[in-house]
């Protein structure tokens, strides 16, 4: 399995679509944090443009590579090799890739600008959410073979809950504004691991000051230790189920 690992971050290492996405966090990062003023001006400009851009970056181009080595994931499964252990090497490889084009591209400017519990939150936030919409990119690749169906179920999966899923709870709000809904609110934030890892980190800048009696009750559950492990928790659960289910559709398929 840690052979098939090594193959699969060598030949994306060499991509120049990860080198690409490593200058660009890069850049963007020590830029927010120059014209910020301050670290956490720029952690929460940071925050909002990651938040966009890492989901879609990470499901297209986990998408893209499944497809594009399934001549690589068939001769493998012609070989005496689980198919477990060659879908799980496969999804490592990319995701340590992204992670590490993360870390380097964001990690280094806020432990330079930024160094802090918040800024430590917003680098675990960006990995976690870079390994599930990668679990969530092999989801969409193992339902269909056809790559052009597969790429739009993986950006109909960022548009929905990069976008479609805040307009939702919106209008849910809006709707039955004049019940006691912050209990309800902070359920449906779990449904969504963007918004959740979003919370995370504002919860850690003050913001929460600005949300009334929601943004208090956000800081008593998740501003605790407990809360943290809970959040970070619910984050894992995101990253278990779809790539569990992934797994067990390309373990009974045939390729």
């Amino acid at each position: 399995m840690s052979k098939i690992i090594k193959y699969v971050l060598y030949d994306i290492i060499k991509s120049k679509i990860i080198i690409a996405y490593t200058v660009f966090l890069l850049l963007l990062s020590i830029g927010l944090f120059n014209l910020g003023g301050s670290p956490e001006k720029g952690i929460l400009s940071l925050l909002n443009l990651i938040l966009l851009t890492v989901p879609l970056i990470s499901i297209v181009f986990a998408t893209t590579h499944f497809y594009n080595s399934y001549e690589f994931i068939e001769l493998l499964v012609a070989q005496p090799i689980n198919r477990r252990k060659i879908f799980l090497s496969e999804y490592f490889g990319v995701a340590f890739s992204l992670s590490a084009a993360f870390l380097v591209g964001v990690g280094i400017p806020v432990l330079l600008f930024g160094a802090s519990v918040t800024g430590l939150y917003l680098v675990l936030t960006g990995v976690f959410i870079t390994f599930i919409f990668v679990a969530m990119a092999f989801l969409a690749s193992v339902i269909t073979r056809d790559k052009a169906k597969g790429i739009g179920i993986a950006l109909l999966l960022w548009f929905y809950f990069a976008l479609i899923y805040d307009g939702i709870v919106l209008f849910i709000l809006y709707t039955f504004g004049d019940y006691p809904l912050e209990y309800a609110t902070l359920a449906m934030t779990a449904f969504n691991p963007i918004d959740l890892g979003r919370i995370m980190v504002l919860l850690n800048l003050d913001v929460s000051a600005l949300m009334g009696y929601t943004g208090a009750l956000y800081k008593s559950i998740f501003g605790s230790l407990w809360g943290v492990g809970l959040s970070f928790g619910l984050l894992l659960l995101w990253v278990l189920l779809p790539l569990l289910s992934s797994n067990r559709i390309f373990s009974k398929r045939d390729l």
